[in-house]
């Protein structure tokens, strides 16, 4: 049997609203399903995808929210965004899945893009070089073999002091200059436990266009973390929760401590995608400080009540 929908009420049925952990996530028994054949009129701000492969799921995903020619011109230069922080395999949950890397650069320059970069500003200090990063999480030989231009992000001639407006702990900051010069920026965070913020997520994700990022975490590391988007907001925020990290993070200790979600979540709303993270997680999108601040900020809607969604599940016969 191919995918098919199934409607919210079936959702319930089959007890897919249980989400991850012990509170449950319960995001996808709050979403309302859209047809898939043609791309909505009026596409959601926020979408999620579950039981199937990253590129897979992204490809239904990026459908229902409208194409990625909703996000990506002709010409037009493009930042994709992963999480490749630790020298680690996609296994240990720590890394953005490569092949959700891979089919995002394929679907921006399917819409026209000129050029497609994907960096990350690596932890370095304790874990290895960036190369061995890159290289470890699969993301750079996934990434050439899309056609991105894989670019490095741990020269501090890369970044350019920018001033941050209505921010009180990160009120300027080093920020990479593809970011600054790109037409397009898309984030690609995965959903893992974090020592310092219990949680890291698509926001969290963004202290790696900056260079003195772990200065932030030892000061108001949730401050900063929302304050940041005051500055730079990406385009579309594509939150792989295929393995998630539950404990140990951010870097990992075992695989034991990796959950097999096989989830996606699309987001034009940053708040709103950590917010659907979070649920997915088992946490109150509340409890995570970088969340409550940023809709305390209007930086974004953390009530998933209040945002348009929509969901799809593949089904398997």
């Amino acid at each position: 049997m191919t995918a098919e929908r199934i409607n919210r009420r079936e959702f319930i049925i089959k007890g897919l609203t249980t989400g991850i952990g012990l509170g449950g996530g319960m995001i996808w028994g709050n979403l309302n399903t859209v047809s898939a054949h043609s791309p909505p009129p009026n596409p959601p701000d926020l979408v999620a995808v579950k039981n199937n492969e990253p590129d897979i799921m992204f490809t239904k995903a990026i459908e229902m929210m409208g194409g990625m020619h909703r996000f990506v011109k002709k010409g037009q230069t493009v930042v994709v965004k992963p999480n490749i922080g630790f020298p680690q395999t996609p296994e240990m949950g720590t890394t953005t899945n490569p092949l959700l890397v891979k089919s995002v650069v394929e679907h921006c320059l399917g819409a026209g893009a000129k050029n497609v970069y994907v960096f990350d500003n690596v932890v370095t200090s304790a874990y290895g070089t960036a190369q061995k990063c890159y290289q470890m999480s699969g993301i750079a030989a996934a990434a050439k073999d899309a056609g991105a231009i894989v670019a490095p992000g741990d020269a501090k001639r890369y970044y350019h002091e920018i001033d941050i407006p209505r921010a009180k702990s990160l009120s300027s900051a080093r920020v990479h200059e593809l970011v600054l010069e790109s037409d397009v920026f898309i984030n690609v965070p995965i959903l893992k436990n974090h020592g310092y913020t219990r949680l890291s997520m698509a926001m969290k994700n963004l202290m790696g266009v900056v260079w003195d990022r772990m200065e932030y975490h030892y000061s108001d590391l949730n401050r900063c973390i929302a304050e940041f988007c005051l500055f730079k907001k990406p385009d579309l925020n594509v939150l792989d929760a295929y393995r998630v990290l539950m404990r140990n993070g951010p870097r990992g200790g075992s695989p034991a401590d990796v959950a097999l979600q096989k989830s996606l979540v699309l987001s034009t709303d940053i708040v709103a995608c950590d917010a659907a993270a979070a649920k997915l997680y088992g946490s109150k999108p509340q409890k995570i400080k970088y969340i409550q601040a940023a809709h305390d900020l209007g930086i974004g809607e953390m009530n998933l009540n209040k945002v348009k969604t929509s969901s799809h599940i593949f089904t398997q016969g």
